[in-house]
Order: C-alpha cells, then structure tokens, then sequence
C-alpha cells in the first residue's frame, strides 16, 4: 500500500469520526433540548393537584420578580423560582400588584401569574387563633373553643378520633407514624399542632381545618431538618418528645442547648431522666412545686421511675428548643435547676446538684 492509500484511509477514518463526534452532540442536544423541555412544563403545572389549601403569601411594595419568584418557592407554591423568572421574562409580565394573596398548591404558574397581577388580594381573617408554644392538647382544645364557639369537648373528640387521624397519617405520613397509637399514649396529636399564630377566613371553621392547618405547620417546620433528624438517627415522634421536654423545663432566660445536652448526656448513660414536667404530665394538673411523694405516681410519663423517653411529647414545642434537640450543646454536665429569678444552674454531680438546690429551694 503507497503513502496515498494511507492518506486516503487516514482521511476516512477522520471523516467517519468527525460524524460519530457530530452525531452524538446533535444527539445529546437533542436530548438537553427534550428533556428541558419536559422539566419546564412540569415546572410550569401545580406542586400538588389535590392540595386546595390556602397558603398566605405577602407581596411587599417593590418587590422584583427574583424576591417574589425566591418566596413562591420558598411557600411551596411554584417547583422552580428559576423557571418561573424567566417564564414571566418570555412572557413579559411585569405588573404584579402588592399585596396580601392566599394561593394552593393546586395551581398552575399562570394561574399565580394572572392572581398576582390583578391585585386580588385576601379579605380581612374571619378568625385568628394564637397559640402559645409548650401549651397541652387540652390547652389548645380550650383556646380554639373560646375563639370559634365550638365546645371543649367537641375540639377534643375530633383530635382523639382513630378514624380521623388515619387519615391524617395518610396526608402527613412524614409526621405522624404508628407511635402515636402507643398505647401509653394520652392523646395521639399531643406535641404535633405548632405553636403559632394561624389565620382563616371564617369566624368558625371546621375543627378539621384548625388541627390541619396546625399540623401542616409542623410538616413544614420538620422538612427544613429532615436531614438533621436522619443525622441523628431521630424520628419525628423521638425529636417532638425530647423537644417538649426541653420546652417545659426552659425558661425565659435558659439555655435551651444545654438542657438538651442533660438530657442527652444522661440518657447515653442510662440515667432517667428524671425532668418534674413529665411528672405533672402524668398527674395530669399543674403544680408550682412537684413533692417527693409525686415523684411515686405510677406512670410511663414518670421519667423518674421509667428511664429513656417518656410515649411521646408533654406539649408542643417551638423552633428553639426543637433546634436545641436537634444540635445540643457539648456539655458533661448531668443536672440542671431553675432559681426562681429564672435563671438556670447547670452541674456536673449529685453533690453539687443538691448544694445548689439547698441554695435556691431553701429561700422559698
């Protein structure tokens, strides 16, 4: 074979991989182009069909497309805030009004574009129920039945139906588990309805859109540390419980932190807990003083006779101390009291516990 022949085969090998380099770009564009254009039209379609539950959403005066795209997101109303942003630029939307809106997740981005744009905005909240963090189920069936008119009892009723919360398990099977149906368990729903500030548009909605409204706050609260909860090897039924523990026993000026880090150092040690909340939990009333003989009260929520976590929470818990459960302090202390100027005295052994207790105690 001369030098032309190779020449010649050379060229047709080059030639032959120029195509296959070719072909597989124009493939793989193809593709991109496919497979964006299906991303965008998911994008583009409702976060959940079926989810008609009204979401507040405010639009401060000034806000630019990137900050109200950025808070779709963040409220779970849109997929992508990226995707949204250039579809209004595609589409040139430019006059979104401020103002106070209520969206669901059933709808479609134009359907948010064409609300946000006529300035419809939500009419003044028929009811608004605050509702206090380390409050009780009780607590909480008392202050919705003041506000709505409904009776203690009924509220009650409906957050102890086994029916009822099957069905809620089935809608926030994130959240609720088996272990609410413990059957030391005293009220499946205790520790789970966030302390928070809720708006609706009746003065009586149904009881079932108080407890949902209330419970999807905590799924939204939980999701943001999914990832601290899996880290932890923590449940949401073990993070709620050792979180209301923390709650009750905080004060205005405690370090939440590092009550948690009691709890935990104790419980890595097989010591009971030993916390007076879960005592008055079990006796079912409030006492400004626990007494020796109510340490005997025979109870699985007696963390003074049952070591480990009591069934589940005493109450619910806010932000602070489900973080505070979430990433403790590293202390080697085992024993904490609270003075009653508030603050907290935490400390290493029994003999320090009980001078400082002596200390304070002694002077009431």
């Amino acid at each position: 074979m001369d030098n032309n022949q190779f020449l010649q085969k050379d060229a047709q090998i080059v030639r032959k991989i120029v195509l296959l380099v070719c072909a597989a770009i124009l493939i793989a564009c193809i593709a991109i182009g496919v497979g964006s254009y299906f991303y965008i039209k998911s994008a583009l379609q409702p976060v959940d069909p079926q989810d008609k539950k009204p979401v507040h959403i405010s639009i401060p005066i000034g806000s630019s497309v990137n900050e109200i795209a950025n808070l779709l997101e963040k409220k779970r109303l849109i997929k992508s805030a990226t995707v949204f942003r250039y579809y209004v630029k595609f589409k040139n939307h430019v006059d979104f009004q401020a103002g106070e809106y209520k969206l669901n997740r059933s709808m479609s981005v134009d359907n948010i574009i064409a609300v946000l744009k006529t300035g419809k905005v939500t009419k003044k909240a028929g009811l608004k129920l605050t509702i206090p963090e380390g409050t009780q189920i009780t607590q909480i069936a008392a202050i919705i039945a003041e506000k709505t008119g409904y009776k203690k009892e009924e509220v009650l009723k409906q957050l102890n139906d086994r029916a009822y919360i099957e069905h809620l398990m089935q809608k926030y099977p994130t959240v609720l588990s088996k272990d609410i149906f413990n059957k030391n368990i005293r009220y499946p729903l205790e520790g789970y309805l966030f302390p928070a500030t809720y708006s609706f548009d009746e003065k009586k909605p149904p009881i079932s859109d108080i407890i949902e409204e209330m419970l999807g706050k905590t799924a939204e609260v939980l999701a943001k540390y999914e990832q601290d909860m899996k880290k932890a090897n923590m449940s949401p039924h073990q993070l709620l419980t050792i979180s209301s523990l923390i709650e009750e026993e905080a004060t205005e000026k405690a370090d939440r932190q590092k009550i948690a880090s009691v709890f935990y150092n104790r419980l890595r040690k097989g010591m009971p807990l030993q916390t007076d909340p879960t005592v008055l939990y079990a006796l079912g009333k409030h006492k400004d003083r626990v007494y020796y003989k109510d340490l005997e009260v025979k109870s699985p929520y007696n963390t003074y006779i049952y070591k480990g976590l009591p069934p589940g929470p005493i109450a619910n818990a806010g932000m602070m101390s489900i973080q505070a459960a979430l990433k403790p302090a590293k202390t080697d202390y085992f024993y904490f009291l609270a003075t009653p100027g508030g603050d907290v005295v935490f400390t290493k052994t029994l003999e320090e516990h009980n001078r400082q207790k002596e200390k304070y105690i002694g002077k009431q």
